[in-house]
C-alpha cells in the first residue's frame, strides 16, 4: 500500500469498490445510547464505517491509513464488554483521528512523505480515547505538519470537501472534517495551531471546538508549536462534539498547561443566560489588508441577529488585537523547524516547508522566547474586552463572547495554492483565513458554528471566542443555536458532487 494512495483502489477488507455503502454515521450521542440500548453493536457501527470509507475515499481522500483488521478486532471485545454490562462513555464506537497524533502500530506521517516508523505507543488523546472506549477506525489526512487552511500534497494527493468536491475542506484537519461532514465516522479529533479545527470546520459546515489550551494533551509534543497547538473534536452537532471533548480531555504527567477540568456535555444541556455578544467582522491586523467576503458578512450578520432574537445583547465591537501577529509568526515557524528537523528524508519535504524551517531556525532561541513573553500582556489587552471593570461598554460592563467569521472567504478550490512561493502561499492564506490565529497566541477557547451557505451551496462559519477557561459558556451558547437553527438537518450530497436545490437543501439561508 503506497503512501500516495493510502486505502487503496480495493477496500478495508480486500474487496472491489462499492458503490452503495452503507448509510452515513449516527451522531456520537446517538451511537452512545443505540449500544446501550442493544439496538446494534459495536461489529456493526465499526464494519458499516468502514465500508463508508472504502466506498467515499477514492474521491474524498479523507484518510491517510486505516486499521480495519485492529478495529474490527476491538469492535468484537467491545460487544463482550457491553453484553457483560459493562458501560463506558464511548464503548464500541468508531472515531477517527487525524494524523499527527500517535496511534500505537501506525506512522505518524503528519502530512509528510517519506518511510516513518510506527509509533510506540498511543498520544495522551488517543489513550483517554481509547479508555473511553472508543475504537479508532484510522488516522485521517493533514496537510504538511499543518500549515496551511487546505489538505493537499504530494505524499496523498488533495482531500475534497464533501458539499462540492473541486474545493477543499480546509486544512489542516482536513480529512477529520471531510470524513465527519460525509457521514463516514459520527467524530473526529483534529488539531487547531492557527485555526486549523475551526476553519475547516467552517467550510464543512461542522461545530469545531478549539479548547482551551492543555484541556486535550498534545503529549508526547507537549506545549506543540510553542504553545500554539491544541487537540479538539470534529462533529455534526454540539452534543456530540463536546462527548469528544470530555472522553479525550485531561492532561499528561508531564504537560505544563493543565487548566481545571470541564464538564462540556453538561455545558451543551444548559442554558447560556443571556449574555453581552461583540460582533467583530474586521479582521486583526494583517499585511493583506483583507475584507471578508460580502456574503461571509451577510452570514455572519444573519448569525449576530438571530443572537439578539435569542435575547442577547448584541452590538458591534472592535477588540485591541495590537500586533499580535509578531508574537504568532516567531512561534508557528519554531515549530514547524522543530518538526521539519526531525523528518528523516528533509529533501522530501514541501519547498515552503523547507523555507519555514529556514525562518524558524533563525526565529528561533530568544526571539521565541521574547514571543512568548509578550502573551503576559495580550492577554491583559485583549482580556479587557471581556473584563467588566475594564472594558468600559455600556455602563462598564465587558462582553462575554466576541462573534466574528471564522474565515474571510468560503472554501477555495482544489489547487488555488499550486505553485505559490512560501510567502505568497503566506500572503493568499492570510487573506482568506485571518480571523482563526489570535486565539492560539492567547491560548484561549473557541468555538465554529455553522453560519449557513454562499449563494452557490458552499458552506461559511462563525467563531464564538471567550476569555481564559471559558468553554462552558461557548458552548451553551452554540447549543443554544444549534436548537434554533437546526443546522445538523443540512446533509451534503451523497456523490460529493456540489449541491443544488433538492440536494441537501436549496442553497442559500440556513
Amino acid at each position: 500500500m503506497s503512501s500516495a494512495d493510502p486505502v487503496g483502489r480495493t477496500g478495508p477488507h480486500g474487496q472491489k469498490q462499492r458503490p452503495d455503502a452503507p448509510a452515513e454515521a449516527a451522531g456520537l450521542v446517538d451511537a452512545v445510547r443505540q449500544l446501550a440500548g442493544g439496538h446494534t453493536s459495536s461489529t456493526a457501527l465499526v464494519a458499516a464505517a468502514l465500508s463508508r470509507i472504502e466506498a467515499a475515499d477514492p474521491t474524498l481522500n479523507a484518510f491517510r491509513h486505516l486499521r480495519a483488521e485492529a478495529a474490527l478486532a476491538e469492535a468484537a471485545e467491545a460487544d463482550r464488554r457491553l453484553a457483560s454490562g459493562e458501560r463506558l462513555p464511548l464503548l464500541g464506537v468508531p472515531v477517527a483521528v487525524k494524523d499527527d497524533t500517535d496511534v500505537a502500530g501506525m506512522p505518524t506521517y503528519f502530512g509528510c512523505d517519506g518511510v516513518l516508523p510506527p509509533a510506540t505507543a498511543d498520544g495522551e488523546a488517543v489513550r483517554r480515547l481509547r479508555a473511553a472506549g472508543a475504537v479508532v477506525v484510522g488516522k485521517t489526512n493533514s496537510c504538511e505538519l499543518g500549515q496551511w487552511p487546505f489538505t493537499e500534497g504530494p505524499a496523498f494527493g488533495a482531500t475534497r470537501n464533501p458539499w462540492d468536491t473541486t474545493r477543499t475542506p480546509g486544512g489542516s484537519s482536513g480529512g477529520s472534517a471531510a470524513a465527519v461532514a460525509a457521514g463516514l465516522v459520527p467524530a473526529a479529533l483534529g488539531s487547531d495551531g492557527a485555526g486549523s479545527i475551526r476553519i475547516p470546520a467552517a467550510w464543512t459546515h461542522l461545530v469545531g471546538i478549539k479548547p482551551q489550551r492543555g484541556r486535550i494533551s498534545v503529549h508526547p509534543n507537549s506545549d506543540a508549536f510553542q504553545g500554539l497547538t491544541v487537540n479538539g473534536p470534529l462533529a455534526r452537532t454540539v452534543a456530540d462534539a463536546a462527548l469528544l471533548l470530555d472522553a479525550a480531555a485531561g492532561p499528561h504527567p508531564g504537560d505544563p498547561h493543565r487548566p481545571p477540568a470541564v464538564d462540556a456535555s453538561a455545558a451543551a444541556r444548559r442554558d447560556p443566560g443571556r449574555l453581552r455578544v461583540g460582533l467583530a467582522l474586521r479582521p486583526p491586523l494583517t499585511l493583506t489588508h483583507t475584507a471578508p467576503h460580502p456574503e461571509v458578512v451577510r452570514a455572519v450578520t444573519a448569525l449576530a441577529e438571530a443572537l439578539a432574537r435569542l435575547g442577547h445583547h448584541v452590538e458591534e465591537a472592535r477588540p485591541r488585537y495590537g500586533l499580535i501577529g509578531l508574537s504568532f509568526v516567531p512561534r508557528a515557524t519554531a515549530g514547524i523547524a522543530e518538526l521539519a528537523a526531525a523528518h528523516p528524508e528533509p529533501a522530501l519535504l514541501d519547498p515552503r516547508t523547507r523555507s519555514a524551517l529556514r525562518t524558524g531556525t533563525r526565529l528561533g532561541g530568544r526571539v521565541v522566547r521574547a514571543a512568548r513573553a509578550r502573551e503576559v500582556r495580550q492577554h491583559r489587552r485583549i482580556g479587557a474586552f471581556f473584563d467588566p471593570y475594564q472594558a468600559g461598554h455600556g455602563g462598564g460592563r465587558g462582553y462575554d463572547v466576541l462573534l466574528t467569521p471564522t474565515t474571510a472567504a468560503p472554501p477555495p478550490r482544489i489547487g488555488a495554492f499550486d505553485g505559490l512561493s512560501a510567502w505568497r502561499t503566506d500572503l493568499a492564506i492570510t487573506a482568506a483565513c485571518p480571523y482563526a490565529w489570535p486565539w492560539n497566541v492567547l491560548g484561549w477557547p473557541g468555538v465554529n458554528v455553522p453560519a449557513g451557505f454562499t449563494r452557490d451551496g458552499l458552506p461559511l462559519g462563525a467563531q464564538l471566542l471567550g476569555p481564559s477557561r471559558s468553554e462552558a459558556r461557548l458552548i451553551s451558547l452554540a447549543a443554544q443555536l444549534e436548537a434554533d437553527r437546526r443546522w445538523y438537518e443540512r446533509r451534503p450530497p451523497a456523490t460529493g458532487t456540489p449541491a443544488t436545490a433538492g440536494e441537501g437543501g436549496p442553497p442559500g439561508a440556513e
